[in-house]
């Protein structure tokens, strides 16, 4: 069994170890028994026809700039795979841009392709530290934020989770991320995936439902993860 995986603008939007986050989901489908194929789209690359989870980063304003039009030049497909229920996994720079827009802080606007019921603007405090976030379909989610945008959802998105600790979104409404629904929207970095093995797991079944129609996970010792985890619980912001 394989599984195709996309790597969205890995050259632009990879801040933080966002690329932790490929590199644990692959990790993880191969202890499920799958082999992963990888394929890194930049700008002006296909995006394969036989896609199975989609998944990138955040960046600097420079590289969201640089993507974005690129971006929106793949927006109708991008929108059709996510409402065909395509498994994906956008952070900071990329969740912002899978919202209607995003508003620098100079004030220029770069749209967005719509995936997420989502706005941002650039604010000026930052955001950043160790977050915990209650969800109700992966229970506690522990990351990691650095950001200044303050992301608000429409009607049409949920939040990934309510916030315990930190930001998560913005200062004000207490959420973080949003979901779409099999597209997770977050602005929590690139080790979101390894200290939360039950939102790889939930793109891993997603794709292999979709294409082979049914998943048997295997068993797997999780020991690093929890101790991850509850060392991550421990630091402060």
């Amino acid at each position: 069994m394989e599984l195709k995986i996309v790597s969205l603008y890995p050259r632009d939007m990879n801040i933080y170890g966002d690329r932790g986050n490929l590199l644990s989901l692959v990790r993880r489908a191969r202890a499920h028994g799958i082999t992963p194929e990888v394929v890194e789209v930049n700008v002006g690359d296909p995006l394969p026809d036989d896609v199975d989870i989609i998944i990138g980063g955040g960046g600097q304003d420079s590289g969201q700039e640089r993507v974005a039009r690129d971006l929106l030049g793949r927006g109708a497909e991008l929108r059709g795979l996510a409402e065909e229920g395509l498994p994906m996994l956008l952070i900071c720079g990329l969740y912002q841009l899978f919202g209607h827009r995003f508003v620098t802080g100079s004030s220029s606007e770069i749209p967005g392709i719509g995936v997420f019921d989502i706005e941002t603007r650039a604010g000026s405090e930052r955001m950043i530290g160790n977050v915990v976030v209650d969800s109700e379909e992966f229970g506690q989610i522990i990351g990691y934020e650095n950001h200044s945008g303050n992301t608000v959802l429409g009607d049409e998105s949920v939040p990934l989770g309510k916030v315990l600790q930190g930001s998560g979104n913005n200062t004000v409404d207490g959420t973080e991320g949003a979901r779409t629904r099999n597209a997770i929207g977050s602005y929590l970095h690139g080790s979101l995936l390894p200290k939360n093995p039950a939102i790889s797991d939930f793109l891993i079944r997603v794709a292999m439902e979709r294409k082979y129609g049914a998943f048997t996970p295997r068993e797997i010792d999780d020991t690093v993860a929890l101790r991850a985890r509850a060392s991550a619980k421990k630091r402060p912001r």
